[in-house]
């Protein structure tokens, strides 16, 4: 029996086929997509952040924005980079001082565990045996040199070529209507990432700057390379609000001899997670990304396993890219209803673009010059009148 196209079961049979293919696809090409992948995220970025500019900056014209975005973010960028990496040190060399209450911490934990000879410190690392994982780190620290020179060339191409989009996009979609609602799915597409970019910033400075005063407040050391942290870590979902709450009482056990401090820091950082996340920024995002939270733990673990931590960083963008594509074709539209929170994947509720009207583009785009009134009544004449 020949398989018809409007054979539901089959064109969903078939797109099941084509997202495993997608996915083995992603997975075995991953050194050459994720550089791909990071770059067009920073361009999107840095293409928002150039219309700010613009916008807010008098004098800033369209022609200086992108040039004044790309600098303003390799130094803020850079800034970060060079002030985790000194601090690092600093820090790795600060821990060999707390060997005594490491072995303490130890000794406490073996103890309420029931372990009668605790191990310690030295022994731990011992059993580790780092000098057989030095190999690992180096090809990882290689790895990811290699994957910032390709972002930077990636990005570099694709800020150079940006204003040729225009004219293929004119040449892809010889239809007005059609290159009219893939602008409008494009549109969608970046508004989307930019929002959820613009929540996450604004959200992660929140609870960075509200960590970094409660843990000077009870004396943690290095706290603005904790605040950093935090900050960064808050553009991954789950794993950031983990690190936030987590990392720095643990190290407020190895810093200070009594519990309080911990204690303390542990429930202010979980109160200001929990304030932000589930008061400030349900606010601020609205139903922008109209995403399902599940979808949201699902997707950080698929790109997760598929492209690591990169993958981890982008797994919202991505999986908000992939609803707003699939809403677009009728054999894939119930996919992206399963991804959205509320069935309705349309639509995105904050700075979206209206999809043009079926009957046709008028309504998206700007009457064409209407003719002389001269003509326009001669064509209403009837002979003989």
């Amino acid at each position: 029996m020949p398989v018809t196209a409007a054979d539901p079961v089959s064109r969903n049979a078939m797109v099941i086929l084509a997202t495993i293919a997608g996915g083995v696809v992603l997975y075995l090409l991953s050194d050459i997509l994720t550089p791909l992948a990071l770059a067009l995220f920073l361009a999107v970025m840095i293409d928002g952040f150039a219309r700010v500019l613009q916008s807010r900056l008098p004098g800033v014209g369209a022609r200086a924005a992108v040039p004044l975005a790309v600098v303003l973010s390799v130094l803020i960028f850079g800034g970060a980079a060079f002030f985790i990496a000194d601090n690092a040190t600093s820090f790795a060399t600060q821990l060999i001082t707390y060997t005594p209450k490491l072995n303490g911490l130890i000794a406490r934990i073996a103890g309420m565990v029931g372990m009668d000879v605790p191990p310690t410190i030295t022994q731990l690392i011992q059993r580790l045996d780092p000098a057989s994982h030095l190999g690992q780190v180096a090809r990882g620290l290689q790895s990811f040199a290699s994957t910032a020179a390709f972002v930077l060339v990636y990005l570099g191409f694709i800020l150079a070529s940006r204003r040729g989009w225009e004219r293929k996009a004119v040449n892809l979609f010889a239809n007005r209507e059609e290159r009219q609602e893939a602008v409008a799915a494009f549109l969608r597409i970046r508004n989307g990432v930019e929002q959820y970019l613009w929540v996450q910033t604004i959200t992660g400075l929140m609870i960075a700057v509200a960590s970094w005063l409660a843990m000077v407040a009870v004396g943690l050391d290095n706290a603005l390379f904790w605040a950093i942290l935090i900050f960064i870590a808050s553009y991954i979902p789950v794993v950031g609000g983990i690190v936030a709450v987590a990392l720095p009482p643990i190290f407020a056990l190895v810093q200070f001899d009594g519990l309080w401090q911990a204690l303390v820091l542990f429930g202010v950082l979980q109160a200001i997670g929990m304030f932000v996340g589930n008061v400030i920024q349900p606010r601020m995002q609205g139903r922008s990304l109209n995403m399902d939270p599940i979808v949201l733990l699902l997707a950080l673990a698929f790109w997760s396993v598929l492209w690591g931590l990169p993958g981890a960083f982008l797994s919202t963008p991505l999986t908000t890219v992939m609803m707003v594509i699939l809403v677009q074709f009728h054999g894939t539209r119930w996919i992206a209803v399963l991804l959205s929170a509320d069935g309705d994947p349309g639509q995105l509720k904050h700075h979206a673009v209206e999809p043009p009207s079926p009957k046709g583009p008028a309504s998206a785009a700007p009457e064409p010059p209407a003719k002389p009134a001269a003509k326009r009544r001669s064509k209403n004449l009837r002979p003989g009148t």
